[in-house]
């Protein structure tokens, strides 16, 4: 599998399987996760844990694998929740939104990356290196469905909120052919798949308020490479944006404007998209020495989980800035996404 993406990132230094099968060696060891986690208010912990973040097939031991069962508080589901995956011990953490407290955790997957959400609050998590998508209802503990998204290793997800269906970025095919992009008609059944020649490698996605998706990752020449999925259409346009993206990470509609991720710099930056262009209209620096591969925006909140110092971070949105609250003890966090308790709306 093409090893630049979760993922061969970290310092300019590219991964490989040996490195993350001994990802723990040379690094601070993090204890298992649990009731302990903490939030703190305004003083993240910015050293870095001595990991890379990875996403690779193969032998791969995960630094802290969660062997038991799934969990969550019996009050979870009358609560707002915010769902955190982390490759690193192959859980999803879900945290009360926006307070980030732990109210429970759901094991059992390989590799778990990106993270989206329906209209009713269901949670479609990408279960990486087993080619699938699991969706679990607000507050669950066990899925409610399996998509499978055969022959490709899928990295992140967007609901359309004009039709139902779920798209799902395929960073890369099982033998190492392209990627592209899987759409299940309502979030179900076989997908229909889109390629790009200008956008080889897919990582993650985000549909506008019209059903236009937006994807971007990086070309055959490993540069970053941003396009559009116009609402009905079967071919992609490929858009060239004004602001240079040294590293892809998030994208997602912010309600105004697309909001795209550059992992290097810990931004994100806010473009409007006019046919083939995009111009930056506003930024976001994410300070706290972070590094935020899918981040969530909600109101005038983003939330990233930071694989830098293993974390999740809070930010005010589109300010940005000093962090104003942290939560503390994870390994290597990679998706978020927020439901909304039915009770709640």
């Amino acid at each position: 599998m093409k090893n630049s993406m979760l993922f061969a990132y970290a310092l300019g230094v590219s991964a490989t399987l040996a490195v993350v099968a001994g990802c723990s060696s040379g690094g601070a060891q993090m204890a298992p996760l649990g009731s302990n986690q903490q939030v703190v208010e305004s003083k993240p912990n910015a050293q870095s844990v001595g990991r890379i973040p990875t996403f690779v097939t193969g032998n791969v031991v995960a630094t802290h694998p969660d062997r038991g069962r799934s969990w969550m508080d019996p009050n979870a589901r009358t609560s707002d929740l915010l769902y955190v995956s982390d490759e690193g011990t192959d859980d999803v953490y879900v945290y009360s939104w926006p307070q980030g407290k732990l109210k429970g955790t759901l094991t059992g997957f390989d590799f778990p990356q990106g993270e989206c959400v329906d209209k009713a609050g269901n949670v479609f998590i990408v279960n990486a290196t087993l080619s699938e998508v699991l969706e679990y209802a607000h507050g669950g503990t066990s899925p409610i469905a399996t998509l499978l998204d055969s022959g490709y290793y899928p990295l992140g997800c967007s609901v359309d909120p004009t039709t139902g269906n779920l798209a799902v970025t395929n960073v890369e095919s099982t033998g190492s052919g392209p990627g592209n992009v899987a759409i299940f008609a309502h979030a179900s059944g076989t997908p229909t798949n889109f390629a790009d020649s200008g956008l080889s490698y897919m990582y993650f996605c985000g549909y506008d308020n019209k059903g236009n998706l937006f994807v971007d990752g990086e070309n055959a020449g490993s540069a970053f490479a941003f396009a559009k999925l116009h609402s009905g259409s079967k071919q992609f346009t490929n858009i060239m944006l004004n602001q240079t993206i040294g590293f892809a990470g998030g994208v997602q509609w912010d309600g105004t404007h697309v909001a795209v991720g550059d992992v290097n710099v810990g931004m994100i930056y806010q473009f409007t998209i006019n046919r083939k262009t995009g111009t930056e209209v506003g930024s976001t620096a994410l300070n706290g020495s972070a590094r935020v591969f899918q981040f969530f925006i909600w109101g005038k909140i983003v939330v990233g989980p930071n694989t830098n110092s293993a974390n999740v971070m809070f930010w005010n949105y589109p300010a940005g800035g000093t962090p104003t609250k942290t939560i503390e003890i994870l390994h290597e966090p990679i998706g978020s996404t927020v439901s909304l308790s039915k009770f709640q709306r």
